[in-house]
Formats: C-alpha cells, structure tokens, sequence
C-alpha cells in the first residue's frame, strides 16, 4: 500500500504518476487531478482537457484566453 500525496489515504489501490522527473502517489484520479492539473488563468478553473496556452499562461478554453488578451487562440473543433 502507499499514501496518498493529497489526502494521506493509504491504499492498496493507490496508483503512480511519473511526470517532470518525479513520481507522485494518488489513491484516485480526483487527487491526481487536484495536483496535477493546471489552472485556467483566466476563471481558475482545472484544465482536464487539451487547454491552451499562451505566453506561459493555460487557459480552459479561447473565451477564457481572449479576456486575458490573447485574441489569437481558438477552440478546436
């Protein structure tokens, strides 16, 4: 078993997530999430999905990046 890194749940389910260099330790994908995901700079919200980017900001979605004056981003279809 091992604890999770958000909640300190240890769990013999608990699952692993290599990324940067590092290894981080989630009992589920919702803690992963809360410490994985980047944050929309506009609405704040978890970018789950694709996002965007621009000028190292992330974004959810094009209306969010225009209101940060990023004009040139779209959604994608």
């Amino acid at each position: 078993m091992a604890m999770c890194e958000v909640c300190g749940n240890d769990y013999e389910m608990s699952f692993e997530i290599r990324a940067a260099g590092q290894v981080h330790v989630f009992d589920c994908f919702e803690c992963a999430a809360h410490k994985m995901a980047p944050v929309c700079d506009n609405c704040e919200t978890r970018i789950l999905g694709h996002g965007l980017e621009s000028g190292g900001q992330f974004f959810c979605c094009a209306h969010c990046a225009r209101m940060k004056g990023h004009q040139q981003l779209v959604d994608h279809a």
